[in-house]
């Protein structure tokens, strides 16, 4: 790889907290009766209750939400047999998939042992702690056996993710392909590169939906799989032999309607393509060097439908489409092993799935606006939201008509919309929100953002990231002298020339004009022509507002130096209060490990009244919905629906009744505590007919008090200092004020953010003046 992305990814496993996991207790241990429930003497009730029957163990102990990623390190990714230690950081990152995809819980195992009988008995004694068991980069033929008798001794799921993950994927992206080209499965004929164990998977899984074995070609290292072939031959191999004197790839593939390769780069020529059929399905798999590239195929004929497995080209062929949510539905109904019927139903959903609309988050994610299903779109998106709900309780079904469901599930449909709201709460919050942003720029959309503290490190080390990604065009209010000495030092690649935009706080040939409109805005509120000159020249976030007033730039970024009242004051002293707006007021998102909060007002109003406190909340319900988030809000109090009477219960139930009359279809109830507003079953017992539903994703606290400290003590204990804003409601602009302590990232997600809120608030324009017209 790379020099410069070996030395990142280093960095990346290194920093902080070494490795890419951890272990986070579910329950709270904070005194003498906490510590006597979670362990002696109170522990020994959940043993017994698991003594008296072992199905309690889901109930009682985090086994349910429980998978191994077990591996002996002898066929990692494209490393090979680099042992047991080695492999430790690849199945690290498989648990973090796991997790962030569909919030299952990972126990990474490596073990020293390449004898695959003793390997056996090694994994299947830890069935007492798994729900499930993902084998993982052991290499064929033992990999086989490993499975099958895995299979047998275990009374949970095991799955070989390199067999079975990449045969439905591969299996989903063939049966797609086929109906792109307008061919049947039992007429094709199959060219495959490569036998190993992935390979053979495919082929398996590829048959049982319909692919004749007569109609299947292999080819691996040593040419041709033909009968009576003995070189690296087994079993496995040997059901996909041919009776043929061919012993080439090259002799195999004409006349071929599909090459699947699961191989090394470039083994499929340019004039091999030439020969194969109409039409032709290339499946060109291999990482990071496809078989062919697409580009190479399309040059040498124009009907070629391709898929890869890199996400730089169309129909990406990925694991992570499917491995996380099989095992989602498979633990949420206790299977007790992984059928083909469970495998199919996978298959059938994500085949589905590419078959219907986009996403938004999709187009967003991927700018994929106006791709429908065809030649280069016959798979889902990797980031696609839907997968989850679509694939899980697929599986689940499956699982139950097969009779390996130890819990079923009575609803589904409730079920897929419960998993649905796993997929906001993810780590990937900010990834459709800056390919948003991208796209606008690319648009010709409102992509200018200004950053008032430009001579910052912070800030110009973030501005990298932003030229580097294409999120917007920068402009930066400095010294040039000082930023170009500055982007020398630390080492940053930016031309101040070429890349971004410079004002000159010192010499810029605009500050007469903007002095003088300062002046005239504050004249009358005792400001004088000479202090207007000499705020300008002081306060770089005067000249930021200016600049958005004017029109000059589309949105703003500020407060990295100073304090945030002080960027306030100046920003409403030349942009106002938006037209609806009583009061301004901060947002803060943080996102933890399983949700994400919204909290709000974390900076500005020291005591609201209810009017205001009710404004807050419209306010940050609509800048949820920017964000493409439905807003679910709780007022927050120490009252819970009248139980108490402190000042702010009666105010929230005051701003309730109003946000209830001007925005009737928004989900908003209260006054109630913090644990009531997340939780759905509590609050149910106290209000059964709360319009309320779930868990609240916004917060609105009583003051700034109450909602600094709570968004804080959640960021810091729960949410790893993973949080995004503030975000400034009230301003009749795209301006933010970050806190002084931000950091790179949460300065380059605000600029991206900034992006997307000048663009909406554009979008939101043009269609209220479209049915002002209509």
């Amino acid at each position: 790889m790379d020099e410069n992305l070996r030395q990142a990814a280093l960095e990346y496993h290194k920093t902080g907290r070494p490795g890419k996991i951890t272990v986070m207790p579910t329950k709270q241990l904070s005194n003498q009766r906490d510590l006597a429930l979670a362990y002696s003497p109170g522990v020994a009730a959940a043993c017994d209750e698991i003594v008296k029957d072992p199905a309690n163990a889901v109930q009682y102990t985090g086994r349910g939400n429980l998978v191994g990623v077990i591996t002996n390190g002898s066929a990692v990714l494209g490393l090979g047999n680099i042992g047991a230690l080695a492999s430790k950081p690849v199945m690290e990152g498989k648990a973090v998939l796991f997790k962030k995809f569909a919030g299952i819980d990972v126990f990474d195992i490596e073990i020293n042992e390449s004898d695959p009988e003793k390997l056996v008995q090694i994994i299947a004694g830890l069935e007492p702690t798994f729900g499930g068991i993902n084998l993982e980069d052991i290499k064929a033929p033992e990999c086989f056996y490993v499975e099958r008798e895995l299979r047998k001794k275990m009374n949970i799921p095991v799955f070989h993710d390199d067999q079975h993950g990449t045969a439905i994927c591969v299996t989903a992206a063939f049966i797609n392909g086929l109906r792109v080209v307008n061919k049947e499965i039992d007429k094709v004929k199959v060219v495959v590169s490569g036998a190993g164990a992935a390979a053979l998977a495919c082929l398996d899984l590829m048959a049982d939906m319909g692919l004749p074995l007569e109609n299947i070609w292999v080819s691996d290292i040593e040419g041709v799989v033909y009968k009576g072939r003995t070189a690296l031959m087994d079993p496995d191999k040997e059901r996909f032999a041919q009776d043929t004197d061919k012993r080439t790839l090259g002799e195999i593939i004409v006349d071929a309607d599909v090459f699947l390769g699961l191989s090394a780069g470039n083994v499929l020529k340019p004039e091999m393509v030439k020969q194969m059929t109409s039409n032709p399905l290339i499946l060109a798999l291999a990482n990071p060097t496809p078989e062919i590239l697409p580009e190479v195929a399309k040059s040498v004929r124009g009907d070629v439908v391709m898929a890869t497995g890199r996400s730089d080209y169309p129909n990406q062929v990925n694991n992570v489409l499917c491995f996380p949510y099989i095992f989602r539905g498979a633990l949420d109904v206790g299977a007790t092993t992984i059928t083909r019927n469970m495998e199919k139903a996978a298959v059938y959903a994500i085949c589905d799935l590419a078959k219907e609309e986009q996403n938004e988050m999709v187009v967003a994610a991927y700018d994929t606006i106006g791709l429908s299903f065809g030649p280069e779109y016959f798979i889902p998106k990797p980031f696609d939201p839907r997968l989850i709900a679509r694939i899980a309780p697929a599986v689940a079904k499956a699982a139950m008509a097969d009779g390996v469901a130890a819990r079923p599930i009575e609803d589904l449909e409730a079920y897929a919309e419960q998993l649905q709201q796993l997929v906001y709460h993810s780590g990937a919050f900010m990834k459709p929100l800056f390919a948003m942003a991208r796209r606008f720029k690319r648009e010709g959309g409102k992509s200018r953002i200004v950053f008032t503290e430009g001579e910052d490190e912070r800030v110009l080390r973030a501005v990298q990231v932003l030229v580097d990604e294409k999120v917007c065009t920068p402009i930066l209010v400095g010294r040039p002298r000082i930023l170009a000495n500055r982007i020398q030092r630390y080492g940053l690649r930016f031309d101040l020339e070429k890349d971004v935009e410079v004002v000159d706080s010192e010499h810029d040939e605009r500050f007469n004009r903007y002095w003088t409109t300062y002046w005239e805005l504050m004249r009358r509120r005792g400001v004088t022509q000479e202090f207007a000159r000499l705020e300008l020249r002081r306060r770089p976030t005067l000249i930021g507002a200016l600049m958005v007033k004017f029109g000059e730039v589309d949105g703003m970024i500020c407060g990295t130096i100073g304090r945030y009242v002080n960027h306030l004051e100046l920003i409403d002293q030349v942009i106002g209060k938006a037209p609806n707006a009583c009061t301004y007021a901060a947002m803060n998102i943080v996102l933890t490990s399983e949700s994400m909060i919204a909290i709000a007002d974390t900076h500005v109003n020291a005591q609201p009244n209810a009017n205001e406190l009710a404004n807050i909340a419209l306010m940050a319900a609509e800048e949820m919905r920017y964000l493409r988030l439905e807003p679910k809000v709780a007022f927050v109090s120490s009252s819970n629906f009248g139980t108490d009477t402190p000042v702010s219960g009666q105010a929230m139930r005051d701003a309730l009744a109003i946000v209830r009359e001007r925005d009737p279809l928004l989900e908003v109830d209260g006054e109630m505590q913090v644990d009531a507003a997340l939780n759905e079953k509590l609050r149910y017992k106290m209000m059964p007919d709360s319009p309320l539903k779930g868990a609240a994703n916004l917060l609105i606290c009583p003051n700034v008090d109450a909602s600094n400290i709570a968004y804080n003590l959640l960021k810091v204990s729960a949410g790893s200092n993973v949080a995004i804003g503030p975000f400034l409601l009230g301003i009749n602009a795209p301006i933010h004020i970050l806190p002084a302590s931000s950091t790179v990232r949460r300065i380059v997600n605000m600029a991206a953010l900034t992006v997307v809120d000048a663009n909406t608030r554009k979008e939101n324009s043009m269609a209220l003046g479209e049915n002002i017209v209509s």
